[in-house]
């Protein structure tokens, strides 16, 4: 119904395989549980045709479980997005339970978000005014115990992309995230990417540097990377499978972030003399 609603390029954002895979699921209900279905919609709002973006992830048992929304736009503030998502949280707490209701979340933006908007471009404006705008970096380092599936890397590096952050990704056993970029940007990339139950995984440590120019200098990370250092051959990503982590020390003191290790790892990391 959506895909109809929405059948332009850009207007709904879905994993090619999503659907496929809940179908073959429905024709063999043997095999293993498909994954939770995610998608966002791109609504045009007012006459400036403004984007608000609504980022979708249905419960398995949907409608009778309610689904998890967040509704963002690069023409809304922080606070704005805020205010805007929890006063569509609070409209969609007031339908009828098991009740198909994304729809329902979609014309409630389109109705909606004008005013959030228009706030924003006021304060914008109000900002520019001033003779100095501060920014400030946000650099994440980010611990699991271990990161393996194809289909959360995949979000890793969606997100990451999205939200303009540089940093890596180290794959395996332990995995470890670095983000930097804007501190929303940083912020929201954490909400994202714990969400919904990823549950071995802290932020372990946290650097904001404030600059009154821009970000750029001050990254320490030119793209955002994929790191698989291997210890003993390749072996592939399977779940015994542990990283150099003499060669993540090097890696990191390489990008100025040596003293990282001992945060990550409570030990002292020390290099080989070979």
């Amino acid at each position: 119904m959506l895909l109809s609603m929405f059948p332009k390029k850009g207007e709904m954002h879905l994993d090619e395989d999503a659907v496929p895979s809940v179908q073959r699921y429905l024709r063999n209900s043997d095999g293993a549980l498909p994954p939770q279905l995610e998608y966002s919609v791109t609504i045009d709002v007012g006459e400036a045709k403004a984007k608000v973006e609504l980022q979708v992830l249905l419960p398995r048992t949907y409608p009778h479980v309610a689904p998890q929304l967040f509704a963002r736009s690069d023409a809304l503030h922080r606070q704005q997005q805020l205010e805007l998502n929890t006063c569509l949280a609070s409209h969609m707490s007031s339908l009828d339970s098991g009740e198909l209701c994304v729809c329902e979340a979609v014309q409630w933006l389109k109705d909606n978000s004008l005013p959030y908007l228009e706030n924003s471009r006021i304060s914008s404006e109000s900002a520019s005014e001033k003779a100095a705008v501060k920014e400030t970096l946000r650099r994440m380092w980010i611990y699991s115990h271990h990161i393996y599936r194809q289909e959360l890397r995949k979000k890793i590096f969606d997100c990451a992309k999205k939200l303009n952050l540089t940093g890596f990704c180290l794959t395996g056993k332990p995995g470890v995230i670095c983000v930097e970029g804007l501190q929303e940007n940083c912020e929201e990339f954490w909400h994202v990417i714990r969400y919904p139950n990823w549950k071995h995984i802290s932020c372990k440590h946290v650097e904001n540097i404030e600059t009154e120019g821009g970000i750029d200098d001050l990254r320490l990370f030119h793209a955002f990377e994929d790191l698989q250092f291997q210890a003993h051959g390749d072996y592939g990503l399977r779940n015994d499978y542990h990283m150099d982590l003499g060669q993540f020390l090097e890696f990191l003191k390489q990008h100025q972030s040596g003293h990282i290790f001992q945060i990550l790892f409570d030990v002292e990391g020390k290099l080989s003399d070979k």
